[in-house]
């Protein structure tokens, strides 16, 4: 069953049609993470402390 949820783009992406990738919150399993450009391909599903962690990385 496919997850329904607002996916959204980084405010770093721009509307060039680049790669990029969507975040949307999915409740109880935690955040899913998909390729904008291919969003039927899968979720990589993380956990809010995860995704937390990732975002702190690369924000550097």
């Amino acid at each position: 069953m496919p997850v329904r949820s607002e996916w959204r783009k980084s405010s770093y992406s721009g509307n060039t049609g680049g790669e990029c990738v969507e975040v949307a919150d999915l409740g109880a399993p935690g955040v899913g993470v998909r390729d904008s450009k291919y969003p039927e391909v899968g979720i990589l599903t993380v956990s809010p402390e995860a995704y937390a962690v990732f975002v702190a990385y690369v924000s550097g």
